[in-house]
């Protein structure tokens, strides 16, 4: 197996391919696909892209994840009988993330403003009031943080291309599964690496706001792989619990 060499988005490519053989019976409806692992040795990516293209198939009802047990094919063809939209993978998203705002932090630490840091400061404390009451009002609170910081450029492509990333996380069906997932898994936006952020760009300095942006959103993406395994968990748990209460119906 490879990875089709045209041009596209390499998730895409690798999801398009299983599905492919998903329809052609290579791959039949209940059987296991070879491990993550596997596949990404088959493709010649990364284990983030697959998971990528896993996403991609359960949106469109071909495959489920079990716990402990691996991703089996649940359907020959797409749910509404063809393949949904993809947009931006989650995790090449947080990819560029990386890149673009923490260079953007690095432009802002000279550049940022003494009122715009109090509101920097004031949308850390808002997430953290948000992360016990609604996690949605609190990632909200982040992209703010996010755009402020990218506002304090003081360069307007710098602020376009940050508010472009963002829209893509929005939008993305993909991405918007995996922060279902990651909700589920009780994943909140982290206090203590805003606040380094912030600290940093008090400091006024660009290395550190840099490597704290940087470090930061590693971690999200670490975080968000983790959740995913988190909630095929709570799958298995509510599968177990079904299966139990089956079974006591029928003693």
């Amino acid at each position: 197996m490879s990875a089709k060499p045209e041009t596209g988005r390499l998730y895409e490519r690798v999801a398009e391919d299983l599905s492919g053989r998903i329809a052609a019976g290579e791959y039949e409806v209940g059987r296991r696909l070879p491990s993550e692992r596997d596949l990404a040795q088959a493709y010649s990516v990364s284990r983030p892209t697959i998971r990528e293209a896993i996403i991609a198939l359960e949106l469109d009802g071909l495959v489920e994840v079990r716990l402990g047990s691996g991703v089996y094919v649940t359907a020959r063809v797409p749910r509404g009988g063809e393949a949904s939209a993809m947009d931006v993978g989650p995790f090449e998203l947080l990819e560029a993330r990386r890149a673009i705002e923490g260079e953007s932090a690095a432009l802002a630490a000279a550049l940022i403003s003494d009122e715009q840091l109090q509101e920097l400061q004031e949308l850390v404390a808002e997430m953290q009031a948000e992360n016990a009451r609604d996690v949605v009002m609190s990632e909200d609170a982040d992209r703010r943080f996010h755009m402020l910081i990218a506002t304090s450029t003081q360069n307007s492509a710098m602020a376009a291309a940050v508010q472009m990333l963002w829209d893509a996380r929005a939008r993305s069906p993909q991405t918007q599964l995996l922060s279902a997932k990651a909700h589920a898994a009780g994943v909140t936006p982290r206090i203590d690496e805003h606040a380094a952020i912030l600290d940093a760009l008090r400091r006024r300095s660009p290395e550190a706001a840099r490597q704290a942006m940087r470090e930061h959103l590693t971690r999200v993406l670490d975080s968000l792989l983790a959740a995913t395994e988190v909630h095929e968990l709570e799958q298995a748990r509510a599968r177990i619990a079904a299966e139990r209460k089956r079974y006591g119906a029928l003693r």
